[in-house]
């Protein structure tokens, strides 16, 4: 597979790995939280705090990063010479970074970023990145090589504008472009709702209580499905009716007859129609000598006529007959059977809302005025939800900006009763002031008058970085115990701290091996015999860290014990 290269690539390839872990530090409720929360921060940092508690469990991810266009006069700057992006570049590239094109840093920029967000998707989890044709190509190469190219599901173009300037030069671009991976190569999309326009293509011609329209009594392979190429007898014109060329019939005989059924009485009997079946099949198919046809039992006007009168009754059987009853078969396809609106990769305004529709939605929640220029529309972001998730998900946006992907969460949850949870990330300084305030006043209604919105209801929790969990070579005493034993477990597990009251320094029990983390930052703590006593939980192996051991060789492996030392042996995540 081609892959991409760029001036400091090697620098930033691995960078993921050498980010230190920082805690989340809570810096205020709003609302009733229930998991919800917004993180003011470095994206990268903050991804990287995430991994113990969600690595593997975010459902749907949306980010719209900067598209480098250029352009520093936006509020939301979108260009990579954001002095925090040049510092950290100065950091990680070093004096290369001097030399790097404006796609080179941008390319530097996400690379660690989408590793870390490749690692947070849960293995049904779905990735949407919004871009315009200025990095939509690198973009896809990057994507393709972290994601892998056989999980990319699409390049969605959404019309984010409804009118073009007539004084445009060149070609306007009336479309952006939203790419699709999946954590795995056969992610699928859910179905939107049904339109009514789509409804009102199913009736009821027979009376049949349930709404349908014609489909296909056949399918195709009928070179692989040779077996399920035969006659079948007409009940009112007494006809043979076969499948076109190269197709088979729909159903398993077996069923087909079962269905034919109702129209008369019939049995199977082997007839002399090799060749018009091999026709059917193609000349190099294997097609069986001989295979019974669905025959009438008493091929006669009686049961013609009788036939006949079924179909003149209404409501009838899966398997009909076109032409007023003298046609050939067709199948029934119920409305209640086809499910939900395929999402096609044309997304249109007048179905997602466009950049005005956003606009004008962002000055009725800020009183006026509008602190973005270009937000994404609540109704996208809807969509990508309609699709990508269930009512229980969690979704993440660690470029959040104006807080779209929570608006549309909250209003998802309102319409279904579901119970979503987001994560929004924001490293500019309006994470608050912008980002936490427009969810407040989603949460609680926003405008006045005719023009008022019903607030939403639930809540969310303001974070910012806290301490780096390990301060070189050793523990920072600043960070809460909790945190560090959440971190060493994850690290050694995947899982979630089990506390036990009678054990405070046991960690939790993960496939018969029993963790420990005996730690206090006052005091050196000892892995020794009286240690040991304390132990209470029975498992075939342990996992025990403290500052030193004086245990020997022997007894750690009397006992089946691993025993790690404080600071050194806690892995760098």
């Amino acid at each position: 597979m081609p892959t991409l290269d760029w001036i400091g690539k090697d620098k930033v390839i691995n960078h993921h790995m050498d980010v230190p872990y920082r805690v989340l530090d809570p810096q205020y409720e709003y609302g009733e939280p229930d998991g919800n929360m917004i993180i003011h921060g470095d994206n990268l940092s903050a991804l990287k705090s995430l991994l113990p508690q969600y690595e593997g469990k975010i459902r749907c991810i949306y980010i719209d990063p900067p598209y480098n266009t250029g352009n520093e006069g936006w509020v939301y700057n979108d260009n990579v010479n954001d002095p925090r992006i040049r510092k950290w570049l100065g950091e990680v590239v070093g004096s290369e970074g001097e030399d790097l094109s404006r796609h080179d840093k941008w390319l530097c920029m996400m690379y660690p970023r989408l590793k870390l967000l490749h690692k947070l998707l849960e293995e049904d989890g779905v990735i949407f990145i919004s871009i315009d044709d200025n990095e939509l190509y690198f973009l896809k190469m990057i994507c393709d090589e972290i994601f892998g190219s056989n999980c990319f599901v699409s390049n969605i173009s959404w019309q984010r504008t409804y009118s073009t300037r007539n004084d445009s030069k060149g070609i306007p671009a009336e479309v952006e472009h939203i790419l699709v991976y999946g954590k795995t190569g056969d992610w699928q999309p859910g179905k939107l709702p049904r339109t009514a326009e789509m409804d009102s293509r199913y009736s009821s011609p027979d009376n049949d209580p349930r709404p349908w329209k014609a489909g296909d009594a056949s399918a195709p392979g009928a070179a692989t499905h040779t077996g399920m190429v035969y006659a079948i007898q007409h009940p009112i014109t007494g006809k043979l009716l076969y499948p076109p060329n190269n197709r088979c019939w729909t159903f398993g005989q077996p069923q087909m007859f079962e269905i034919m059924s109702y129209w008369a009485e019939y049995e199977l009997r082997e007839i002399d129609d090799y060749e018009k079946r091999s026709v059917i099949c193609g000349a190099d198919s294997k097609v069986p000598e001989r295979i019974a046809a669905i025959m009438l039992k008493n091929d006669c006007e009686d049961t013609y006529k009788k036939a006949q009168e079924i179909y003149d009754k209404g409501t009838w059987a899966l398997l009909y007959f076109t032409s007023k009853g003298k046609g050939g078969l067709a199948c029934k396809r119920y409305l209640e059977d086809v499910g939900g609106k395929l999402a096609t990769n044309l997304w249109l305004y007048d179905e997602v809302g466009h950049t005005d529709e956003a606009s004008k939605q962002l000055k009725a929640i800020f009183d006026g005025s509008a602190p973005f220029d270009t937000p994404k529309t609540t109704r996208l972001l809807e969509r990508v939800l309609q699709i990508a998730t269930d009512k229980d998900s969690i979704i993440l946006d660690s470029f959040a900006g104006s807080g779209t992907t929570a608006h549309a969460v909250l209003n998802m949850n309102k319409q279904d009763g579901g119970n979503r949870k987001f994560i929004l990330i924001e490293m500019m300084d309006y994470a608050d002031s912008i980002t936490a305030e427009r969810v407040k006043r989603v949460i609680d209604g926003y405008g006045e008058g005719k023009k008022a919105v019903e607030g939403t209801g639930g809540g969310f929790t303001f974070y910012e970085l806290g301490e780096t969990l390990l301060d070189g070579e050793y523990l920072n005493e600043n960070v809460p115990l909790d945190k560090i034993r959440s971190y060493v477990y994850f690290t050694e597990t995947k899982q979630a701290v089990t506390d036990k009251a009678d054990e405070p320094y046991f960690l939790g029990e993960y496939f018969d091996t029993a963790y420990y983390f005996y730690y206090d930052k006052n005091e050196v703590t000892t892995l020794d015999r009286e240690f040991l006593h304390t132990v209470k939980t029975k498992a075939e192996s342990y996992v025990i860290y403290a500052d030193k051991c004086i245990l020997s060789d022997e007894e750690l492996e009397k006992f089946h014990i691993t025993f790690k030392k404080i600071p050194r042996d806690i892995t760098r995540m």
